[in-house]
């Protein structure tokens, strides 16, 4: 736009200068250009060398950044995947869907099922039609547990009131319950026997419940819908209880079918039940994994290592004194020596050295297959806890480093040396456009001040030739 603007009073002065007369002879316009363009033609030419040197920067460090924080990624996603850590595996698949738990197990389990959670199931008493009027009111839901005839309340949870309004069918009933948020579901089902009201409960034995009715004087009859374990027996179609299970020989209970930590890396789901034949729950051996893992992260190291060298070659690398790239490289330099596993027992690997990984003198990567061979038969399991979301890991540790590198607010980092060296483009763009604008301001100037002195050039020609008319005229007359 500003060579457009540029352009077009370029022109117009051009025009204005020949309407002038263009007494002179001298392109003024062009002179005036050319002229404001010397002024500012050193200071804009460095200012561009400063621009290109800091864009080509700016691209380099941002090339390493992103290569350091893909790794991390994509060892995240691998290690999400699970099949880097050791996970559980269950012989009868019937029984119990197994996952991996917060830490890693090792080692074989036990599990037999003797009972699953269960909800409480309670129906009404049939009547003829879901459209019959069943009386108006309330509903009262009050949980605890229900154990033969007796009710034990849950005193630390509300009793829920549900409002039934006047000419009220089972629909109209079920749909007050359900919209109540009290945590029971109730739906019509219409049988033999007629249409009832089914009602269930959540999981697990301390969300039973029972029902109560306060009638509306002029139109009775929820009275019929109330149930407690002293009524009728025959309406409870199944009772609210906790899972019971036996894991590893130790008896125990959950109010919910889904176990979560039920041991170090395992997670439960009950599905099934196996009273007297326990089955058996094992780990899967990583070791494959982690070698083609260690492989694939051996090969990233080196190629960031390869770029890291190319910008900081003392002779060509446009990032040789950036303080980013140098702290860069002091942590590739410490990797492997890294304490990624700081709680793990004596003799249980901690560091990526162990794995394999190992700096040689010029700073690239290799991986000790014979040390990593040893250390997976060694401990297997223990090397697959390396491979982990939590706060330490391979994992971990690598996307500490990508954190640390992109770090914008820490003046030692990639990150910084972006931060620092953007703000520093945005001041040189600035710069430029305000010796732009000087250097447009001076052209005008000149464009005016060339017109004018024109014109003045133009009337003393005309003065000078009306003169030289005038003398020819007289020395005529004198002969």
């Amino acid at each position: 736009m500003a060579t457009t603007s540029a352009t077009s009073s370029s022109s117009a002065t051009a025009n204005l200068v020949s309407t002038l007369g263009a007494g002179s002879g001298i392109n003024m316009s062009q002179l005036a250009e050319q002229l404001s363009a010397a002024q500012y033609a050193a200071r804009l030419d460095q200012i561009t060398t400063k621009t290109d040197k800091i864009t080509t920067q700016i691209s380099s460090a941002s090339t390493l950044k992103n290569m350091i924080t893909s790794l991390a990624s994509s060892l995240g996603d691998r290690v999400r995947t699970g099949d880097l850590a050791a996970t559980p595996q269950i012989a009868n698949s019937a029984i119990a869907q197994v996952s991996k738990g917060a830490a890693t197990g090792r080692g074989t389990s036990t599990l037999e099922v003797t009972a699953l959670a269960k909800a409480q199931t309670l129906v009404t008493p049939p009547i003829a039609s879901d459209t019959t009027p069943v009386g108006a009111g309330t509903l009262t839901l009050r949980f605890g547990t229900v154990s033969g005839g007796t009710f034990s309340a849950d005193t630390t949870r509300t009793a829920v009131d549900i409002a039934i309004p006047t000419g009220a069918t089972l629909t109209d009933v079920a749909s007050a319950i359900n919209a109540s948020g009290a945590g029971v579901t109730a739906y019509v089902a219409t049988g033999a026997s007629g249409a009832q009201l089914v009602l269930k409960g959540q999981d697990g034995a301390a969300n039973g419940f029972v029902l109560e009715a306060a009638e509306s004087a002029t139109e009775p009859g929820l009275a019929a819908l109330a149930w407690d374990p002293s009524g009728d027996a025959t309406r409870l179609k199944a009772p609210a209880t906790d899972a019971a299970y036996i894991l590893d020989g130790v008896s125990r209970t959950s109010k919910t079918n889904s176990v979560t930590d039920a041991a170090p890396g395992l997670s439960l789901k009950l599905t099934g039940t196996n009273p007297g034949a326990p089955t058996t729950i094992s780990y899967s051996d990583p070791g494959s994994a982690i070698t083609s893992a260690m492989q694939d992260l051996t090969s990233a190291l080196n190629e960031m290592v390869a770029e890291l060298n190319k910008d900081t070659d003392p002779n060509s690398g446009v990032l040789g004194n950036d303080p980013g790239a140098r702290a860069l490289r002091r942590q590739l330099t410490t990797l492997a020596s890294t304490q990624v596993m700081p709680a793990n027992s004596i003799g249980a690997p901690t560091t990526l050295a162990d794995l394999g990984l190992k700096t040689n003198r010029d700073g690239t990567f290799a991986l000790d297959s014979d040390r990593m061979s040893a250390t997976l038969k060694r401990d297997p399991i223990g090397t697959g806890a390396m491979f982990t979301n939590g706060l330490y890991g391979v994992f971990a540790t690598v996307d500490k480093l990508a954190r640390t590198v992109s770090s914008s607010s820490d003046p030692s980092s990639l990150g910084g040396s972006i931060a620092r060296l953007t703000k520093l483009q945005t001041t040189l763009g600035t710069q430029k456009s305000d010796i732009t604008t000087k250097q447009e301001d001076l052209r005008q100037r000149l464009v005016s001040r060339f017109a004018k002195l024109d014109t003045n050039i133009s009337d003393s020609k005309s003065t000078l030739s009306f003169l030289q008319a005038q003398i020819s005229a007289w020395n005529g007359k004198s002969n």
